[in-house]
């Protein structure tokens, strides 16, 4: 089976193809994708600033294809655009890629946790879809342990822990003033929680559904207003975080222009959102700042130019802390997967040991008829006995020697030494043997 990752992201395609992407769900792409046989196993992650997926495959070339045509399919965008758009990671590169994504090495702001939640999301939805297999199931799990250990041994959260915060850092001086915050989702939450903590000034909520602002206001202290009053409340307001999951434009040239006609303050706006809440027309206006997905990914990379050189060496360590965490994690789901090669052989030699003592009781009973069922039983017991002893040290053995570098060789050789028969692609059946760069280890 090989692991393959095939996605785009905030470091490779435009904010406009990433809006595109972002039309592609798990519940709604899942059943597409495995419906071909090309994929045996798959999961969506689909966040702000990247949508990829993760699928285990028969074979790698088929797997890929059936990766881009679904994708084209769902997000509207032309097949040979996304060719050469989309990155493809497999193998160890594969692993390496989702336990850096785990561990926020891979996003806007180093280290921010959210990217975990969205892992884990995405996990269960595709668990509940029946996506997830033996090899998902086991990366995905340590994916979500790689994250959690990079917060817990690293100084990787000194850095801003959301982009949220990251955005404010960079947008804003001053905390007073009057907060629009558009959207009452998790990011929204996010940007609620984050202005509460820095003590803003006059914050209000809008979203579509007043009850969910208004219980988001309430467990901040702050107010909550319905959607139909963002004309109003755009006048007078100081900064807008949006943060909607709309698929249309929620602040557009027309409303934001008509709201701020003749107003002497400059309006700052951050769009959160993917797609984007804000037309980027508004940010041509007289008196606006416009922030969005786009800007954030030029301006909050950890290696940006403009970071102050001692930040970017405290970060760096942490970073380079955080990479060795997951290089050895690495390993370690590469030790599990070369040890899961050799447990079907080893199966399969079990039962040969079987077939083999069995063929020979049912020639005993014919030869001897004589023997009493006490007795056949006496000598079924001792032969299997036997036999049990005799493979139990060459089969431990045999298992711990194929978790190491190079051990799936210990597999074909038991496969040729005792021509057994292990149907690849089978449920039990998970293998290295078609991904070169899992043979050697890290």
């Amino acid at each position: 089976m090989n692991l393959i990752v095939v996605g785009a992201s905030y470091r490779t395609a435009p904010v406009e193809l990433l809006e595109q992407l972002s039309r592609v769900d798990g519940p709604q792409a899942l059943p597409k994708l495995l419906s071909g046989g090309e994929l045996a196993e798959a999961v969506v992650v689909s966040t702000c600033n990247r949508v990829e997926v993760y699928a285990a495959v028969p074979a790698f070339h088929a797997g890929l294809s059936r990766l881009g045509e679904v994708l084209s399919e769902l997000s509207g965008v032309p097949a040979e655009q996304l060719a050469n758009t989309l990155y493809v990671h497999h193998g160890q590169d594969a692993v390496r890629h989702v336990f850096r994504v785990a561990a926020g090495l891979d996003s806007m702001v180093a280290g921010e946790a959210q990217i975990l939640g969205q892992l884990r999301e995405a996990y269960q939805q595709s668990t509940e879809a029946d996506a997830t297999g033996k090899v998902l199931h086991e990366l995905l799990q340590q994916a979500l342990r790689v994250g959690k250990r990079a917060h817990a041994e690293t100084g990787i959260d000194h850095a801003p822990r959301s982009m949220v915060s990251a955005a404010l850092d960079h947008a804003v001086t001053a905390a007073d003033g009057d907060w629009l915050v558009v959207g009452a989702g998790a990011m929204g939450a996010l940007s609620v929680a984050e202005l509460t903590r820095r003590g803003a000034g006059t914050v209000t909520v809008l979203n579509r559904g007043l009850d969910r602002a208004q219980r988001l206001a309430d467990a901040y202290g702050c107010a909550a207003a319905p959607m139909d009053r963002l004309p109003e409340l755009l006048a007078t307001a100081d900064v807008v975080i949006t943060a909607t999951a709309s698929a249309e434009h929620v602040l557009t040239v027309e409303n934001v222009g008509a709201a701020r006609a003749g107003s002497p303050k400059i309006l700052t706006i951050i769009d959160l959102a993917l797609p984007r809440d804000v037309e980027p027309a508004v940010a041509a206006l007289d008196g606006v700042r416009l922030v969005d997905v786009a800007r954030l990914g030029t301006v909050l990379d950890p290696g940006a130019a403009g970071a102050p050189v001692c930040r970017r060496s405290a970060a760096d360590r942490e970073v380079a802390a955080v990479e060795e965490i997951v290089a050895g994690e690495v390993e370690t789901y590469a030790s599990w997967l070369r040890g899961a090669e050799v447990a079907p052989t080893v199966a399969a030699l079990r039962a040969r040991a079987e077939d083999v003592v069995s063929a020979e009781l049912r020639r005993l009973a014919q030869r001897r008829s004589d023997l009493t069922d006490e007795q056949r039983a006496d000598v079924a017991h001792t032969v299997h006995r036997i036999v049990q002893r005799l493979l139990h040290q060459p089969t431990v053995r045999v298992r711990q020697l194929a978790a190491e570098p190079g051990g799936e060789a210990y597999a074909r050789l038991l496969r040729d030494l005792f021509d057994l028969s292990v149907i690849p692609g089978s449920p039990d059946h998970t293998t290295v043997a078609d991904v070169p760069d899992l043979k050697g280890g890290a």
